[in-house]
């Protein structure tokens, strides 16, 4: 099925019918939630920061784009810049994070019927530690990681998503996790 950004390429946004317009809105829309959500964690922030995103793209499509690829690779840009420029304005919510969306595992797979309370104390222990050393680390480290482990994304997929390339996606990773074990040795291996 072809998308339809082909008729932005093709089109002025405003000469397009009610349903097409429409259309191409569900479309932009399905293509920036995700990658916005990661990094804001908050819903209503991210429908706004798509419909900032929006108007920036149907006003300003660059007259030398010649194909969709192309053009989809721009909107992220323009995605990831509107994103960026919300959190600069808002960095009060740039150090939140919402406690259900960092854990990187389910609570069913912590606890089983056999194991100990205190097995299970210690577990909970630990996952809310776990939790508490991925709010301290910095934005786009949780969004990496909230990608890799619990979205289950390739390199490839994070980099595509974030708009970058897959050895930074790996080199900042690779600087999260020892972050995160150098914090979790310190708390963890003394007790």
């Amino acid at each position: 099925m072809q998308s339809h950004f082909h008729l932005l390429l093709n089109c002025h946004f405003d000469a397009l019918n009610y349903e097409a317009q429409k259309e191409i809105y569900y479309e932009f829309y399905q293509f920036a939630y995700g990658p916005i959500y990661y990094m804001i964690h908050d819903r209503a922030s991210t429908e706004d920061i798509i419909q900032e995103a929006f108007l920036k793209v149907i006003h300003n499509i660059p007259k030398e784009m010649d194909n969709e690829n192309q053009f989809k690779a721009w909107i992220r840009v323009v995605v990831k810049n509107t994103t960026y420029n919300f959190l600069r304005k808002h960095k009060k919510i740039r150090n939140e994070v919402d406690a259900e969306s960092v854990f990187i595992y389910d609570n069913a797979e912590i606890a089983t019927s056999s194991d100990s309370l205190q097995k299970t104390v210690e577990t909970k222990m630990m996952t809310e530690a776990i939790t508490a050393y991925l709010e301290e680390l910095k934005p786009e480290y949780r969004t990496l990681i909230e990608l890799r482990w619990r979205q289950e994304l390739s390199y490839k997929e994070i980099a595509e998503t974030l708009d970058t390339t897959e050895q930074t996606v790996k080199s900042k990773l690779y600087r999260a996790r020892e972050a995160m074990k150098k914090r979790f040795s310190k708390d963890w291996r003394d007790s």
